[in-house]
């Protein structure tokens, strides 16, 4: 599991004695082969609010289908409150062009080759959950063929692609 630490904020309530300081942690967990999840935990101390935010992201993790074990297979947007985000695929060696929070998600995923951009908000916790959003949209062809009834090769078959190159295709495809 990959565990990665996007942010964490401090906050403090006034009390008789002075003031007392509260954690919270924003934590991306992923297993670097299409599982990828987020948590948000609070405490008193740092570490444990750390280990609260993993234990929540454990829980919330989602799968992704991806092409060839590198990249997305078509792109997305994605939004949560202001945070508004655009992912898209990339050709190979592009690496992730992501920023911040967004980043920590496609390298906890195993995403090799992206292309991301965020609009409207630089709040960590809307970026992430507008990136969640996009990527729980993201279908493989294999899971449009099998709602379709059709096979794989029929799908990519399109666009000018001769049967046999589509054929290549649809064996290369896994999920």
């Amino acid at each position: 599991m990959i565990e990665k630490l996007v942010h964490i904020n401090r906050v403090s309530k006034t009390v008789k004695g002075g003031k007392r300081f509260g954690f919270a942690a924003l934590v991306v967990v992923g297993d670097g082969s299409g599982r990828v999840g987020f948590g948000h935990g609070k405490a008193r101390e740092v570490p444990e609010a750390i280990s609260k935010a993993t234990a929540a992201a454990r829980k919330k993790m989602i799968r992704v289908p991806l092409k060839e074990g590198r990249t997305l297979h078509h792109d997305g947007k994605g939004r949560f409150g202001a945070g508004k985000v655009t992912v898209r695929t990339a050709p190979p060696g592009t690496g992730i062009i992501a920023g911040g929070p967004m980043r920590a998600v496609f390298e906890s995923l195993g995403v090799a080759d992206v292309v991301t951009k965020s609009v409207g908000t630089s709040n960590p916790y809307n970026m992430i959950r507008a990136t969640f959003d996009a990527l729980a949209n993201q279908t493989s062809p294999k899971s449009v063929a099998q709602r379709r009834g059709k096979k794989i090769a029929d799908l990519l078959g399109r666009g000018g692609a001769s049967a046999v190159e589509a054929e290549a295709d649809a064996a290369a495809v896994v999920e």
